[in-house]
């Protein structure tokens, strides 16, 4: 066992995607910051939220994911974390701008189970 415990932020703008991704995460043993936006995500990141990892929904109001990843990027204190994007549907042209923006990985959300999810967040938190 690790002695600093893991923390990912979500950033998810649908509640129950948010609830089911938390409870699964937190069962790990891993603590959740939860943003439902991708300008909430910023500001947290912003005032010192250090995720470990970030999960990151693409569609949102306010500011998409791909926004929220360019801004991640730009920034030397948060561009070394890895961020795996959430998407719904096959978006292959958001896909892959989130790879060529940095993005580590994804997942579409109604391919992949909370424990499937794990097993890819486990992937990348070294």
């Amino acid at each position: 066992m690790n002695a600093t415990k893991k923390t990912i932020m979500i950033v998810e703008d649908d509640s129950f995607v948010m609830d089911i991704y938390e409870t699964k995460i937190t069962k790990e043993g891993i603590s959740v910051i939860k943003a439902i936006n991708g300008a909430e995500a910023i500001k947290k990141l912003k005032n010192g939220a250090k995720p470990d990892l970030i999960l990151l929904d693409i569609i949102m109001p306010y500011m998409d994911g791909l926004e929220v990843l360019k801004k991640i990027q730009a920034d030397d204190n948060l561009n070394k974390i890895p961020v795996v994007l959430l998407t719904n549907l096959s978006q292959k042209e958001e896909i892959q701008e989130g790879f060529e923006l940095g993005a580590k990985d994804y997942l579409i959300k109604s391919h992949f189970t909370p424990s499937e999810v794990m097993e890819k967040i486990n992937k990348y938190l070294v």
